[in-house]
C-alpha cells in the first residue's frame, strides 16, 4: 500500500516587505518569487561570504595540521602535559623550596627530559616548580630529591632514577597524550570553578 506524499506546508516569504504565505515548490525555497530573493540578496551575501570565510579558514587549520612535525606535535603535548601538573599541583608548594610566592611556575621534571625522555610525561616525574628553582638553579635537584621522597615515597623514587627503555613517540602518541591531557586540564578546571 502507498502513501500518499503530505503536501508541503505553506511557509511565510522572507522578504520583509512582502511576507506573503505561499506554498513552496522545494524545501529550500525561502521566498514566494524570484523579486523578493533579489530583494534580500544583501543577506544571503553576508551569509554566503561568511561561508566562505569559514571554509577558507577550515582549509588552513587543515593544511597547518598536515605540515606539523613530530617536534611540532611533541611540543603541543609538552605543554598540555605542563599545564595540566601545574594546575593538578597549585596547592601545593614548590617542589624544591618548598615556598609558595607569586611568581610564575615551571613544571619541573625530576628526571630530565633529556637525560630520560621515557619519562618525558610520566606524571610522577614531573612536579609544580617556581622558576627560580627550576630555570636558576638548574632544577635544583637535590632538594627535590629529598621533597620527591616525601611526596611519592621511596620505592617510586627509585623506579623513576632507575633504567627505562629509550621511548620514541609517534605522531599518533604524541595526538592521544595532548588529547588525554588538555582532557584533564578542563576536569581540574570544571572541579575549582
Amino acid at each position: 500500500m502507498r502513501v500518499a506524499p503530505k503536501p508541503p506546508r505553506p511557509k511565510k516569504c522572507k522578504n520583509p516587505e512582502c511576507a506573503l504565505e505561499f506554498i513552496p515548490f522545494s524545501t529550500t525555497q525561502k521566498v514566494c518569487h524570484w523579486k523578493c530573493g533579489l530583494a534580500i540578496k544583501e543577506v544571503n551575501e553576508a551569509k554566503a561570504r561568511k561561508a566562505i570565510a569559514d571554509l577558507g579558514r577550515r582549509e588552513i587549520r587543515a593544511a597547518r595540521e598536515r605540515i606539523k612535525t613530530r617536534g611540532d606535535h611533541t611540543k603541543e603535548a609538552q605543554a598540555a602535559f605542563n599545564e595540566w601538573v601545574r594546575l593538578r599541583d597549585a596547592a601545593l608548594p614548590c617542589i624544591s623550596c618548598g615556598r609558595h610566592h607569586q611568581g610564575k611556575y615551571d613544571a619541573g621534571h625530576y628526571r630530565t627530559v633529556g637525560s630520560n625522555p621515557a619519562l618525558r610525561f610520566e606524571p610522577l616525574n614531573c612536579h609544580k616548580q617556581c622558576v627560580p628553582c627550576n630555570q636558576h638553579k638548574s632544577g635544583d635537584i637535590v632538594n627535590y630529591r629529598i621533597n620527591l621522597l616525601q611526596r611519592i615515597g621511596a620505592e617510586m623514587v627509585a623506579w623513576i632514577e632507575g633504567p627505562h627503555e629509550p621511548r620514541r613517540y609517534t605522531i599518533e602518541e604524541l595526538k592521544a597524550i595532548k588529547a588525554k591531557y588538555r582532557a584533564l586540564t578542563r576536569e581540574l578546571k570544571g572541579a575549582q570553578a
